[in-house]
């Protein structure tokens, strides 16, 4: 599966927060952010500078984009960019909207992750 991914500019945050706390809103306005809630916690990604003091958070990660929009029947996105990944030893956060996925990894490891990914035939546009 040939993909296009995006580096998306800035540093990012995930953080734990309590089911039910009080969202913070400044999180929830960068240019990408994202919440999935569960009946044991509540997982926020947001920009580094916005993660809220009162959570539990482990900052430095970067976001890559599939350039879609994918149709919603496509299978095999997330586990064609996460077999080269896991094959150089980089660890992933997958998260997906409606219209594409996202693939979070370390800021540290951005460089080796972006190499990954082309060596196994992905377009990677990592000028942010």
């Amino acid at each position: 599966m040939r993909l296009t991914l995006t580096v998306l500019p800035g540093r990012l945050a995930l953080c734990r927060l309590a089911p039910g706390a009080a969202l913070p809103l400044t999180a929830l306005r960068g240019p990408f952010w994202s919440l999935t809630g569960s009946a044991e916690e509540l997982s926020l990604v947001c920009p580094e500078a916005a993660a809220p003091a009162t959570a539990r958070c482990e900052p430095g990660w970067r976001a890559l984009r599939v350039e879609g929009p994918l149709d919603l029947a496509l299978t095999g996105v997330i586990a064609a960019i996460a077999a080269p990944l896991a094959a150089a030893g980089l660890p992933i956060l997958p998260i997906a909207s409606f219209d594409t996925d996202y693939v979070l990894v370390r800021a540290a490891q951005l460089t080796a992750a972006v190499t990954a990914l082309r060596g196994a035939g992905m377009i990677v546009d990592d000028n942010a």
